[in-house]
């Protein structure tokens, strides 16, 4: 293994010469007699682990090479003790600034010199070695955390699967809610920032949508798979397929201050409301209405107008994007709806390629 170096920059022969004199042969010594051959040393190894600095010098002074070594993010990683018979007030502030370990005056005492460097070499080891500590935790909880998000990514898309596996609708619906409500979620990140959303709650919008139909899994086949239109009656049960899946999440989330398990709900819930108030369960009206269950609302009404079921033919992509912007599926926020205008070229390029579209997530 390399010795660990020490870099003793002073034009006068004679200090760096005392100075070397203090360390044994544990460390490697590397003497500059200017600035400018203590930036070349600098550059040239990798391995020093302090930087005895003089300020006065001729080529270059000490402070360039504190510039540098600021410029360069260098003072964080390796310890500078400038070692000065500069009397000026500021000095010793200056050198502060710039982030330098510890100043110390000529003339110097040698054992003192040799007791701070110790320290500090040591203080900086310790540093270092616990931000390398603090890197391997942090990648095992990333790495630990990617897999339990792949894990329940996996659960999830199991439990829409499931209940999709019994519906009158395509195996692949809700993973192009997911993906049609992901892209609108993109416009509305760009385009309407007074609602606050980051990437990462987008994102976790979008995972949740896949569950937006779950309670559907409570609805008789007789009324899920008939291929007419149906009465009233069965048209309300229909309808508690909204609330039902909020019972059935709040068997498995049980974290009140979840934020995913919150968006969810909301969608599970309200998926189904309107602007106007004219949706169900809750009848809310306009801003009411959680953005994200807004956002899978026109998702789910497109790909419901686009796909094919036992009781009705599939829409082209044009009819069911002007049915929804003229109101005919009921009314949705005009920012919504401004975003579904936006996404009107993504969501016909993936309804045009969905015969060889792959629906998984990368």
């Amino acid at each position: 293994m390399d010795k660990q170096q020490i870099l003793i920059v002073d034009d006068e022969e004679l200090n760096r010469l005392i100075l070397d004199g203090m360390f044994d042969d544990t460390y490697e010594k590397i003497e500059a007699g200017n600035g400018q051959e203590a930036v070349a040393a600098i550059e040239d190894n990798h391995n020093i682990v302090l930087i005895l600095l003089d300020i006065i010098m001729p080529v270059m002074d000490g402070f360039k090479v504190l510039e540098y070594m600021s410029k360069q993010g260098l003072i964080d990683k390796i310890p500078v003790i400038l070692i000065t018979s500069e009397t000026i007030d500021n000095s010793e502030d200056r050198a502060y600034s710039y982030g330098v370990a510890d100043v110390i005056h000529k003339p110097f005492y040698p054992y003192i010199v040799k007791k701070r460097c110790k320290n500090i070499i040591e203080l900086y080891q310790n540093k270092h070695n616990m931000e390398i500590r603090l890197k391997e935790q942090e990648e095992a909880i990333l790495a630990q955390q990617k897999e339990i998000n792949e894990n329940n990514e996996f659960m999830i898309d199991a439990l829409s699967s499931v209940v999709e596996s019994r519906s009158a609708e395509t195996g692949e619906h809700t993973k192009r809610i997911k993906i049609f409500t992901k892209i609108m979620l993109g416009y509305l990140l760009e385009h309407f920032p007074q609602y606050g959303l980051t990437e990462s709650q987008a994102d976790q919008i979008a995972r949740a949508s896949v569950l937006h139909d779950i309670g559907k899994i409570g609805i008789p086949d007789a009324i899920l798979l008939k291929p007419g239109s149906l009465t009233n009656e069965e048209y309300e049960i229909m309808k508690s397929h909204t609330t039902i899946g909020c019972d059935v999440l709040q068997r498995f989330y049980r974290s009140q201050t979840s934020e995913f398990d919150r968006y969810c709900y909301e969608i599970c819930r309200h998926h189904h409301e309107r602007w106007d108030g004219r949706g169900y369960p809750d009848h809310l009206v306009g801003d009411e209405i959680p953005i994200g269950a807004q956002i899978v609302a026109i998702a789910d009404v497109y790909d419901a107008l686009i796909s094919p079921r036992v009781y009705k033919s599939s829409f082209t992509h044009d009819v069911a994007f002007n049915m929804i912007m003229n109101g005919e599926c009921g009314q949705f926020s005009p920012d919504v709806l401004e975003c579904f205008r936006l996404a009107k070229d993504d969501f016909y390029k993936i309804v045009e390629e969905s015969d060889l579209f792959d629906f998984h997530d990368k």
